[in-house]
């Protein structure tokens, strides 16, 4: 179920490098850039909304083979596209395939954890930074040295999509099958009221850094080849990597840490790491602007972490594929509405003050975030102050 997740998400990846190959080949613009890249999440978004936690009801199997048979024909539509229309297809349908698998492939993962070694909240917070980085890494690659590389990157997906369909249709059942599927179909964001203060708490964080990471997917390859220079299609991807790639060792190295404290330590560190973002930018030096990415993508891996062991702490199986895809619609509506944003704001603004202004933003909503983080810990130290002085006045 890992393995199958990264690569889901490699493949959520891959055409980040690739829209300016595209860019350039169908000459369309910024903006028309940023659509493509924003209407994969709002279907994805989509998906998370109607079948998010269809799997709690019907199984996790049917599902996953459904969904990889409908990722396999969007890299086909990839594969055959000759211009914009082609492009928005095969990013819906893209975007409707993953929609299922990420909230159901990380219902599995925590379905199949060990109780004394619950590695369902890494794992779910760790893939995305490594998928990313392999997809966008790898397609950078392909477009610096390879001829074709479209054909070469797509046509090898179609065929492994395929293959993870038929394997995962000889996998053991991993969830029991509830009542309610039609029901499950309503479009809705359900969040049991056990968990919904971990989510209120965890919420503006996880905006701030999906928005950033959503910049970088779509505009960061341009910001790198127009603002600092650097017309490599392969240091565009290193610039995800850059932050993609060490949000997985901000999750390693916080994943024995209580989930309150990798969500502060990241947030903390995420705004230091998009402050060098808006220093790199304003001195044109583009090793500040990979040093500032390696920063904030640190800090978003352990907050991401930290966001997803604070909401999922013991969630019953019913109920883990519908949360699981809450806090993901939040992630996507971050990852997408503001960079199609940006986009739009490139065209007048530029793209240097875009990045700036963007920037800045996301400054003040994470330090927003880390204020409420430090109060609601306050808080809670001043309730259980009083019950740790009672219990400790008791016999025994």
């Amino acid at each position: 179920m890992a393995a199958v997740l990264v690569l889901m998400l490699a493949a959520s990846g891959v055409p980040s490098p690739l829209y300016r190959v595209y860019q350039e080949q169908f000459g369309f613009s910024s903006g028309v850039l940023t659509t493509v890249f924003g209407i994969y999440s709002f279907a994805l978004l989509a998906a998370l909304l109607v079948v998010g936690g269809l799997s709690d009801h019907v199984g996790r199997r049917p599902v996953l083979v459904a969904a990889f048979l409908l990722e396999a024909a969007a890299m086909a539509l990839f594969l055959f596209a000759d211009g914009v229309g082609w492009l928005l297809t095969a990013r819906v349908v893209q975007g409707l395939a993953t929609g299922a698998l990420t909230s159901t492939l990380g219902a599995a993962l925590l379905d199949l954890q060990h109780r004394d070694r619950p590695l369902g909240a890494f794992i779910n917070s760790a893939s995305p930074a490594l998928g990313l980085s392999i997809g966008a890494v790898g397609a950078g690659l392909l477009v610096q040295f390879v001829p074709s590389p479209t054909s070469w990157v797509f046509g090898a997906l179609t065929v492994v999509f395929l293959l993870a369909a038929v394997g995962t249709a000889a996998l053991p059942e991993s969830s029991p099958r509830l009542p309610g599927a039609v029901a499950s179909l309503i479009p809705r964001v359900h969040v049991p009221p056990a968990h919904r203060r971990a989510f209120v708490v965890a919420l503006p964080l996880l905006v701030a850094c999906w928005a950033l990471g959503g910049l970088y997917a779509s505009l960061g390859p341009s910001l790198v080849a127009e603002v600092f220079g650097m017309d490599n299609h392969l240091v565009g991807g290193l610039l995800i990597l850059a932050l993609n790639g060490t949000g997985i060792a901000g999750s390693l190295a916080l994943r024995t840490s209580r989930p309150e404290r990798a969500l502060l330590v990241g947030g903390l560190l995420f705004t230091v790491g998009v402050v060098g973002t808006i220093v790199a930018l304003g001195t044109s030096s583009a090793a500040l602007l990979f040093v500032a990415a390696v920063v904030a993508g640190f800090g978003f891996g352990a907050a991401f972490l930290g966001a997803v062991a604070t909401i999922t702490a013991g969630v019953a199986p019913g109920h883990r594929a519908s949360l699981l895809a809450a806090v993901f619609v939040v992630g996507y509506l971050a990852y997408s509405l503001p960079a199609i944003a940006a986009g739009i704001a490139v065209g007048e603004f530029g793209l240097t003050r875009t990045t700036g202004a963007f920037s800045a933003a996301v400054v003040l909503m994470s330090l927003l975030a880390v204020a409420g983080l430090l109060r609601a810990r306050r808080s809670v130290v001043a309730v259980e102050a009083p019950r740790r002085e009672v219990l400790a006045q008791l016999p025994g």
